[in-house]
Protein backbone atom coordinates (compact mmCIF):
# COMPACT_ATOMS: atom_id res chain seq x y z
CA UNK A 1 0.00 0.00 0.00
CA UNK A 2 1.25 3.55 -0.84
CA UNK A 3 0.50 6.11 1.26
CA UNK A 4 2.16 9.80 1.95
CA UNK A 5 3.56 10.83 5.01
CA UNK A 6 6.04 13.33 6.30
CA UNK A 7 9.84 11.80 6.57
CA UNK A 8 13.22 13.80 8.09
CA UNK A 9 16.56 13.33 9.78
CA UNK A 10 18.21 15.68 12.15
CA UNK A 11 21.84 15.31 11.03
CA UNK A 12 24.31 17.74 12.67
CA UNK A 13 28.05 18.73 11.80
CA UNK A 14 29.51 17.24 14.32
CA UNK A 15 28.88 16.44 17.76
CA UNK A 16 27.01 18.45 21.06
CA UNK A 17 25.31 20.34 18.20
CA UNK A 18 21.58 19.36 19.83
CA UNK A 19 20.55 16.92 17.81
CA UNK A 20 19.05 15.31 20.53
CA UNK A 21 17.90 18.40 21.84
CA UNK A 22 16.14 19.06 18.65
CA UNK A 23 14.86 16.02 18.03
CA UNK A 24 12.81 15.88 21.38
CA UNK A 25 11.32 18.65 21.10
CA UNK A 26 10.36 18.04 17.77
CA UNK A 27 8.54 14.63 18.74
CA UNK A 28 6.54 15.86 21.17
CA UNK A 29 5.28 18.96 19.33
CA UNK A 30 4.14 16.55 16.53
CA UNK A 31 2.77 14.82 19.15
CA UNK A 32 0.85 17.69 20.51
CA UNK A 33 -0.18 18.31 16.94
CA UNK A 34 -2.11 14.84 16.65
CA UNK A 35 0.01 13.61 14.28
CA UNK A 36 1.07 9.79 15.21
CA UNK A 37 5.00 9.74 14.56
CA UNK A 38 7.87 7.00 14.29
CA UNK A 39 10.97 7.98 16.14
CA UNK A 40 14.59 6.46 14.89
CA UNK A 41 17.76 6.82 16.04
CA UNK A 42 20.93 6.45 13.62
CA UNK A 43 23.37 3.96 15.24
CA UNK A 44 23.82 1.57 17.95
CA UNK A 45 22.63 4.54 20.93
CA UNK A 46 19.93 2.98 22.89
CA UNK A 47 19.61 5.71 25.72
CA UNK A 48 18.54 7.96 22.92
CA UNK A 49 15.91 5.91 21.85
CA UNK A 50 14.45 5.81 25.09
CA UNK A 51 14.47 9.60 25.16
CA UNK A 52 12.56 9.70 22.18
CA UNK A 53 9.87 7.28 23.70
CA UNK A 54 9.35 9.01 26.39
CA UNK A 55 8.64 12.26 24.29
CA UNK A 56 6.31 10.84 21.58
CA UNK A 57 5.13 7.77 23.13
CA UNK A 58 6.25 5.35 20.19
CA UNK A 59 8.59 2.79 20.64
CA UNK A 60 12.10 4.08 18.60
CA UNK A 61 13.92 2.03 16.89
CA UNK A 62 17.88 1.93 15.82
CA UNK A 63 18.72 2.26 11.80
CA UNK A 64 22.16 1.30 11.53
CA UNK A 65 24.13 0.36 8.34
CA UNK A 66 27.56 -1.40 9.83
CA UNK A 67 24.99 -3.85 12.60
CA UNK A 68 21.97 -4.70 10.29
CA UNK A 69 22.32 -3.01 6.67
CA UNK A 70 20.09 -5.68 4.86
CA UNK A 71 17.43 -5.11 7.92
CA UNK A 72 17.42 -1.34 7.55
CA UNK A 73 14.48 -0.80 4.89
CA UNK A 74 12.34 -3.49 6.46
CA UNK A 75 12.65 -1.60 10.01
CA UNK A 76 12.24 2.04 8.55
CA UNK A 77 9.39 0.66 6.64
CA UNK A 78 7.45 -1.61 9.13
CA UNK A 79 7.62 1.67 11.87
CA UNK A 80 6.42 3.80 9.92
CA UNK A 81 3.99 1.64 7.64
CA UNK A 82 1.00 3.17 10.25
CA UNK A 83 2.73 6.75 10.73
CA UNK A 84 1.95 10.23 10.17
CA UNK A 85 5.65 10.99 10.58
CA UNK A 86 9.21 9.78 10.63
CA UNK A 87 11.46 11.49 12.28
CA UNK A 88 15.47 10.16 12.28
CA UNK A 89 18.03 11.59 14.48
CA UNK A 90 21.49 11.09 13.26
CA UNK A 91 24.64 10.04 14.75
CA UNK A 92 27.83 12.61 15.49
CA UNK A 93 28.37 14.22 12.06
CA UNK A 94 26.88 12.98 9.67
CA UNK A 95 29.62 12.10 7.44
CA UNK A 96 30.98 9.86 10.52
CA UNK A 97 30.93 6.92 10.13
CA UNK A 98 31.93 2.91 11.43
CA UNK A 99 35.39 3.86 9.79
CA UNK A 100 37.66 6.36 9.18
CA UNK A 101 37.16 8.06 5.35
CA UNK A 102 34.19 5.68 4.96
CA UNK A 103 30.57 6.64 4.89
CA UNK A 104 28.97 3.05 5.93
CA UNK A 105 27.52 3.34 9.19
CA UNK A 106 26.92 7.49 8.93
CA UNK A 107 24.02 9.17 9.31
CA UNK A 108 24.54 9.92 5.78
CA UNK A 109 24.43 6.69 5.35
CA UNK A 110 21.19 5.72 6.24
CA UNK A 111 19.54 9.07 4.81
CA UNK A 112 20.88 7.96 1.09
CA UNK A 113 19.88 4.44 1.83
CA UNK A 114 16.19 5.70 2.59
CA UNK A 115 16.07 8.36 0.66
CA UNK A 116 15.14 10.61 3.59
CA UNK A 117 15.87 14.63 3.39
CA UNK A 118 18.22 15.87 6.16
CA UNK A 119 17.88 19.28 8.11
CA UNK A 120 21.29 20.00 9.64
CA UNK A 121 21.91 21.34 13.40
CA UNK A 122 24.63 23.41 13.57
CA UNK A 123 26.38 25.36 16.60
CA UNK A 124 25.69 29.16 15.66
CA UNK A 125 27.24 30.30 18.80
CA UNK A 126 29.86 32.83 18.44
CA UNK A 127 28.96 32.62 14.60
CA UNK A 128 26.84 34.92 11.75
CA UNK A 129 28.37 34.78 8.30
CA UNK A 130 30.13 31.84 8.56
CA UNK A 131 27.07 29.88 8.54
CA UNK A 132 26.77 29.97 4.73
CA UNK A 133 30.36 28.14 3.88
CA UNK A 134 29.77 25.78 6.48
CA UNK A 135 26.62 24.55 5.20
CA UNK A 136 27.74 24.88 1.70
CA UNK A 137 30.61 22.38 2.28
CA UNK A 138 27.86 20.18 3.97
CA UNK A 139 25.40 20.43 1.21
CA UNK A 140 27.60 19.89 -1.88
CA UNK A 141 29.89 17.04 0.02
CA UNK A 142 28.00 14.61 -0.89
CA UNK A 143 24.90 15.15 -4.07
CA UNK A 144 22.77 12.31 -3.10
CA UNK A 145 21.79 14.13 -0.10
CA UNK A 146 19.13 16.15 0.12
CA UNK A 147 19.25 19.09 2.82
CA UNK A 148 16.16 20.46 2.79
CA UNK A 149 17.25 23.22 5.75
CA UNK A 150 19.12 24.12 8.50
CA UNK A 151 18.22 24.68 12.25
CA UNK A 152 20.61 26.90 14.36
CA UNK A 153 21.28 26.13 17.90
CA UNK A 154 22.57 28.16 20.36
CA UNK A 155 21.57 31.23 19.29
CA UNK A 156 21.68 34.75 21.15
CA UNK A 157 18.94 36.55 19.86
CA UNK A 158 16.15 37.35 17.37
CA UNK A 159 18.93 39.68 15.28
CA UNK A 160 21.32 37.07 15.38
CA UNK A 161 18.72 34.79 13.88
CA UNK A 162 17.83 37.24 11.27
CA UNK A 163 21.51 37.31 10.43
CA UNK A 164 22.19 33.60 10.35
CA UNK A 165 19.23 33.56 8.19
CA UNK A 166 19.76 36.10 5.75
CA UNK A 167 23.51 34.83 5.53
CA UNK A 168 21.74 31.49 3.99
CA UNK A 169 19.36 33.17 1.63
CA UNK A 170 22.11 35.19 -0.06
CA UNK A 171 24.31 32.63 -0.68
CA UNK A 172 21.08 30.58 -2.18
CA UNK A 173 21.68 27.57 0.30
CA UNK A 174 19.20 25.39 2.05
CA UNK A 175 16.92 27.83 4.52
CA UNK A 176 16.72 28.24 8.03
CA UNK A 177 13.78 26.72 8.94
CA UNK A 178 14.19 27.63 12.46
CA UNK A 179 16.48 28.02 15.68
CA UNK A 180 16.73 27.67 19.37
CA UNK A 181 18.27 29.85 21.71
CA UNK A 182 20.99 30.02 24.20
CA UNK A 183 19.59 28.50 27.09
CA UNK A 184 21.38 26.44 29.88
CA UNK A 185 18.66 24.77 31.10
CA UNK A 186 17.60 23.00 27.81
CA UNK A 187 19.99 20.53 28.70
CA UNK A 188 19.18 16.78 28.67
CA UNK A 189 18.61 15.19 32.00
CA UNK A 190 20.23 12.76 33.83
CA UNK A 191 21.13 10.25 31.32
CA UNK A 192 22.79 7.44 33.71
CA UNK A 193 20.58 7.27 36.53
CA UNK A 194 17.69 5.15 35.99
CA UNK A 195 16.26 6.00 32.52
CA UNK A 196 12.76 4.70 32.93
CA UNK A 197 11.66 6.39 36.53
CA UNK A 198 13.18 9.41 34.79
CA UNK A 199 10.79 9.35 31.77
CA UNK A 200 7.92 9.18 33.94
CA UNK A 201 8.31 11.66 36.65
CA UNK A 202 6.62 15.23 36.18
CA UNK A 203 10.00 16.91 36.41
CA UNK A 204 10.52 15.35 33.00
CA UNK A 205 7.45 15.86 30.71
CA UNK A 206 7.71 19.49 31.79
CA UNK A 207 10.92 19.19 29.80
CA UNK A 208 9.65 17.62 26.88
CA UNK A 209 6.48 20.28 27.04
CA UNK A 210 9.16 22.77 27.25
CA UNK A 211 10.98 21.48 24.70
CA UNK A 212 8.39 21.79 22.39
CA UNK A 213 7.29 25.05 23.18
CA UNK A 214 10.57 26.49 21.82
CA UNK A 215 9.91 24.60 18.72
CA UNK A 216 6.86 25.57 18.06
CA UNK A 217 7.85 29.43 18.78
CA UNK A 218 11.53 29.65 17.13
CA UNK A 219 10.65 26.51 14.32
CA UNK A 220 8.48 26.64 11.23
CA UNK A 221 6.86 23.48 11.56
CA UNK A 222 4.46 24.05 9.20
CA UNK A 223 7.64 24.68 6.46
CA UNK A 224 9.39 21.57 7.76
CA UNK A 225 6.76 19.29 7.35
CA UNK A 226 5.96 20.92 3.73
CA UNK A 227 9.56 20.39 2.34
CA UNK A 228 9.86 16.82 4.34
CA UNK A 229 6.71 15.06 2.79
CA UNK A 230 7.69 12.12 0.57
CA UNK A 231 6.17 9.10 -1.04
CA UNK A 232 7.21 5.73 0.89
CA UNK A 233 6.25 2.65 -0.89
CA UNK A 234 5.19 0.35 1.88
CA UNK A 235 4.33 -2.96 0.18
CA UNK A 236 2.17 -5.50 2.33
CA UNK A 237 3.32 -8.04 0.02
CA UNK A 238 7.32 -7.50 0.35
CA UNK A 239 6.57 -7.11 3.84
CA UNK A 240 5.60 -10.65 4.40
CA UNK A 241 7.89 -12.36 1.70
CA UNK A 242 10.71 -10.42 3.73
CA UNK A 243 13.47 -12.87 5.66
CA UNK A 244 12.75 -10.65 8.27
CA UNK A 245 8.84 -11.01 8.42
CA UNK A 246 7.08 -13.61 10.74
CA UNK A 247 7.52 -17.40 10.08
CA UNK A 248 5.01 -19.26 12.56
CA UNK A 249 1.92 -18.78 13.57
CA UNK A 250 0.66 -15.99 15.51
CA UNK A 251 0.88 -16.77 19.26
CA UNK A 252 -2.08 -16.01 20.05
CA UNK A 253 -3.50 -19.35 17.96
CA UNK A 254 -1.17 -21.57 19.93
CA UNK A 255 -2.82 -23.43 23.37
CA UNK A 256 1.12 -23.98 24.47
CA UNK A 257 3.35 -20.73 23.33
CA UNK A 258 6.86 -20.70 23.95
CA UNK A 259 7.50 -17.76 26.41
CA UNK A 260 10.93 -15.97 27.07
CA UNK A 261 11.51 -13.85 30.12
CA UNK A 262 12.87 -10.31 29.29
CA UNK A 263 14.19 -8.17 32.48
CA UNK A 264 12.92 -4.64 31.87
CA UNK A 265 12.71 -1.98 34.71
CA UNK A 266 15.11 0.56 35.80
CA UNK A 267 18.30 -1.54 36.07
CA UNK A 268 17.71 -3.56 33.30
CA UNK A 269 16.22 -1.36 29.63
CA UNK A 270 19.10 -1.27 27.31
CA UNK A 271 17.28 -3.44 24.49
CA UNK A 272 17.40 -2.87 20.70
CA UNK A 273 13.31 -2.54 19.25
CA UNK A 274 13.70 -4.73 16.51
CA UNK A 275 14.94 -7.99 18.66
CA UNK A 276 12.13 -7.26 20.34
CA UNK A 277 10.00 -7.64 16.64
CA UNK A 278 12.21 -10.56 15.89
CA UNK A 279 11.74 -12.69 18.98
CA UNK A 280 7.59 -11.88 18.54
CA UNK A 281 8.16 -12.60 14.92
CA UNK A 282 9.38 -16.25 15.21
CA UNK A 283 6.56 -17.13 17.49
CA UNK A 284 7.91 -16.21 20.86
CA UNK A 285 5.51 -14.37 23.19
CA UNK A 286 7.50 -12.02 25.84
CA UNK A 287 6.99 -11.86 29.29
CA UNK A 288 8.27 -8.95 30.85
CA UNK A 289 9.64 -8.85 34.28
CA UNK A 290 11.58 -6.98 37.13
CA UNK A 291 15.24 -8.34 38.93
CA UNK A 292 14.33 -5.45 41.20
CA UNK A 293 10.88 -5.98 42.07
CA UNK A 294 9.96 -9.42 41.40
CA UNK A 295 10.74 -12.19 43.70
CA UNK A 296 10.97 -14.99 40.74
CA UNK A 297 11.11 -15.40 37.23
CA UNK A 298 7.49 -15.78 35.36
CA UNK A 299 6.22 -19.14 35.20
CA UNK A 300 6.34 -21.10 32.19
CA UNK A 301 8.68 -19.70 30.55
CA UNK A 302 11.42 -21.19 28.23
CA UNK A 303 14.16 -19.18 27.75
CA UNK A 304 15.61 -15.68 29.39
CA UNK A 305 16.94 -12.53 27.99
CA UNK A 306 18.51 -9.66 30.24
CA UNK A 307 19.89 -6.64 28.48
CA UNK A 308 21.85 -4.17 29.19
CA UNK A 309 21.38 -1.02 31.34
CA UNK A 310 23.02 0.48 35.00
CA UNK A 311 22.96 -3.02 37.29
CA UNK A 312 25.86 -0.57 39.00
CA UNK A 313 23.81 1.90 39.99
CA UNK A 314 20.96 -0.59 41.39
CA UNK A 315 23.86 -3.30 42.61
CA UNK A 316 22.52 -3.04 46.41
CA UNK A 317 18.88 -3.56 45.11
CA UNK A 318 19.48 -6.47 43.13
CA UNK A 319 21.89 -8.03 45.48
CA UNK A 320 19.00 -7.56 48.37
CA UNK A 321 16.50 -9.66 46.18
CA UNK A 322 17.80 -13.15 47.09
CA UNK A 323 14.80 -14.94 45.83
CA UNK A 324 15.30 -13.38 42.47
CA UNK A 325 18.85 -14.02 42.34
CA UNK A 326 17.92 -17.86 43.14
CA UNK A 327 15.35 -17.94 40.82
CA UNK A 328 17.73 -17.26 38.46
CA UNK A 329 20.39 -19.48 39.19
CA UNK A 330 18.42 -22.71 39.73
CA UNK A 331 17.13 -21.27 36.00
CA UNK A 332 20.56 -21.82 34.56
CA UNK A 333 21.07 -24.64 36.54
CA UNK A 334 18.05 -26.60 35.24
CA UNK A 335 19.12 -25.96 31.51
CA UNK A 336 17.19 -22.86 31.16
CA UNK A 337 18.48 -20.73 28.04
CA UNK A 338 19.81 -17.73 28.66
CA UNK A 339 21.22 -14.62 26.60
CA UNK A 340 22.86 -11.94 29.08
CA UNK A 341 24.47 -8.65 27.38
CA UNK A 342 26.25 -6.50 29.11
CA UNK A 343 24.39 -5.40 31.79
CA UNK A 344 22.97 -8.61 31.91
CA UNK A 345 26.21 -10.78 32.20
CA UNK A 346 26.83 -8.29 35.13
CA UNK A 347 24.23 -9.55 36.96
CA UNK A 348 25.32 -13.38 35.75
CA UNK A 349 28.25 -12.55 37.77
CA UNK A 350 29.54 -13.80 41.02
CA UNK A 351 29.49 -9.73 42.31
CA UNK A 352 30.10 -6.63 41.46
CA UNK A 353 32.75 -4.61 42.87
CA UNK A 354 31.51 -0.47 43.07
CA UNK A 355 34.33 1.37 44.76
CA UNK A 356 34.93 -0.28 47.87
CA UNK A 357 31.40 -1.92 48.14
CA UNK A 358 31.00 -5.63 46.34
CA UNK A 359 27.41 -6.58 45.78
CA UNK A 360 26.63 -10.01 45.55
CA UNK A 361 24.76 -11.40 42.36
CA UNK A 362 23.68 -14.85 40.58
CA UNK A 363 26.65 -16.29 40.29
CA UNK A 364 25.89 -18.07 37.43
CA UNK A 365 29.40 -17.56 35.75
CA UNK A 366 32.59 -17.47 37.46
CA UNK A 367 33.84 -13.70 36.85
CA UNK A 368 34.08 -10.56 39.23
CA UNK A 369 32.74 -7.19 38.09
CA UNK A 370 34.90 -4.22 38.96
CA UNK A 371 33.26 -0.94 38.22
CA UNK A 372 36.18 1.34 36.80
CA UNK A 373 36.50 5.40 36.94
CA UNK A 374 36.95 5.42 32.87
CA UNK A 375 35.12 4.00 29.74
CA UNK A 376 36.81 0.41 29.19
CA UNK A 377 35.44 -0.68 25.33
CA UNK A 378 33.56 0.76 23.16
CA UNK A 379 33.14 -0.09 19.91
CA UNK A 380 31.48 -1.77 16.98
CA UNK A 381 31.78 -5.68 17.11
CA UNK A 382 31.73 -8.85 14.11
CA UNK A 383 31.30 -11.98 16.02
CA UNK A 384 31.29 -15.51 15.17
CA UNK A 385 30.03 -17.97 17.11
CA UNK A 386 32.83 -20.19 18.93
CA UNK A 387 30.44 -22.83 19.58
CA UNK A 388 26.85 -24.11 19.05
CA UNK A 389 24.61 -22.59 20.77
CA UNK A 390 20.76 -21.94 21.33
CA UNK A 391 21.39 -18.91 18.50
CA UNK A 392 23.26 -20.80 15.76
CA UNK A 393 25.89 -23.34 14.39
CA UNK A 394 30.06 -22.60 15.04
CA UNK A 395 30.99 -19.92 12.60
CA UNK A 396 27.29 -18.01 12.63
CA UNK A 397 27.80 -14.71 12.03
CA UNK A 398 26.76 -11.72 14.24
CA UNK A 399 27.10 -8.07 14.76
CA UNK A 400 26.66 -5.78 17.57
CA UNK A 401 27.91 -2.80 19.74
CA UNK A 402 30.22 -3.07 23.04
CA UNK A 403 30.29 -0.04 25.66
CA UNK A 404 30.77 -0.66 29.52
CA UNK A 405 32.73 1.26 31.70
CA UNK A 406 33.29 -2.36 34.08
CA UNK A 407 35.93 -4.75 34.18
CA UNK A 408 35.53 -8.43 33.99
CA UNK A 409 38.02 -10.74 36.02
CA UNK A 410 37.49 -14.46 35.17
CA UNK A 411 37.09 -16.38 38.54
CA UNK A 412 38.16 -20.33 36.41
CA UNK A 413 40.67 -20.95 34.22
CA UNK A 414 38.11 -23.09 32.24
CA UNK A 415 36.41 -20.41 30.64
CA UNK A 416 34.56 -21.69 27.25
CA UNK A 417 34.28 -18.44 25.41
CA UNK A 418 30.75 -18.06 23.66
CA UNK A 419 32.25 -15.88 20.74
CA UNK A 420 34.87 -14.56 19.01
CA UNK A 421 34.74 -10.90 18.00
CA UNK A 422 36.27 -8.58 16.08
CA UNK A 423 36.05 -4.53 15.99
CA UNK A 424 36.45 -2.47 13.02
CA UNK A 425 39.60 -1.21 12.88
CA UNK A 426 41.42 -4.62 14.55
CA UNK A 427 40.59 -7.43 12.76
CA UNK A 428 42.32 -10.07 14.80
CA UNK A 429 39.85 -12.11 16.12
CA UNK A 430 39.57 -12.27 19.98
CA UNK A 431 37.69 -14.56 22.46
CA UNK A 432 34.83 -12.87 24.02
CA UNK A 433 32.15 -14.18 26.64
CA UNK A 434 31.41 -17.01 28.29
CA UNK A 435 28.99 -20.23 27.25
CA UNK A 436 28.06 -22.29 30.36
CA UNK A 437 25.06 -25.21 29.71
CA UNK A 438 22.97 -23.01 27.92
CA UNK A 439 24.08 -19.86 29.19
CA UNK A 440 25.66 -17.23 26.82
CA UNK A 441 26.68 -14.17 28.19
CA UNK A 442 29.08 -11.58 27.14
CA UNK A 443 29.56 -7.61 27.24
CA UNK A 444 28.49 -7.47 23.58
CA UNK A 445 24.78 -6.03 22.54
CA UNK A 446 23.59 -8.10 19.35
CA UNK A 447 21.43 -6.59 16.99
CA UNK A 448 19.27 -9.56 15.67
CA UNK A 449 18.48 -8.03 12.22
CA UNK A 450 22.18 -8.67 11.72
CA UNK A 451 21.31 -12.06 11.08
CA UNK A 452 17.90 -13.31 10.76
CA UNK A 453 18.13 -16.56 11.77
CA UNK A 454 18.94 -15.73 15.31
CA UNK A 455 15.37 -15.93 16.35
CA UNK A 456 13.83 -18.53 14.55
CA UNK A 457 17.42 -20.79 15.81
CA UNK A 458 16.32 -20.16 19.64
CA UNK A 459 12.78 -21.03 19.18
CA UNK A 460 14.07 -24.19 17.23
CA UNK A 461 16.29 -24.69 20.08
CA UNK A 462 13.35 -24.79 22.47
CA UNK A 463 10.94 -26.99 20.37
Amino acid sequence: MEHKFYAFCIAGTNSGVGKTTITLGLLRALKRRGLKVAPFKCGPDYIDTAFHRAACGSPSRNLDTWMAPKGLAYSFEKASANSDCAVIEGVMGMFDGAKAGKIEGSTADIAIRLNVPVILAVNARGMAGSIAPIVKGYTEFNRKIKIIGVIANNVSSERHASILKESLKSSKLPPLLGWIPRDETLKLPERHLGLVPAFENRKTQKWFDRLADICEKHLDIEKILKVSGVRCQVSGAEARNSKFSPKHPAIQSSSHPIRIAIAYDDAFNFYYEDNFDALRNAGLEIIYFSPLKDKTLPRGISALYIGGGFPEVFAKRLSANKSMLKSVADFAESGGRILAECGGFMYLSRNIICGRKKYNMTGVIPYSIKMESKLHSLGYREIKLASDSFLGRRGTILRGHEFHWSSAKAMSKNIEPAFMARGTRDRKWSPAGIKTGNVVASYMHIHFLSNPEIADNLRSAIE
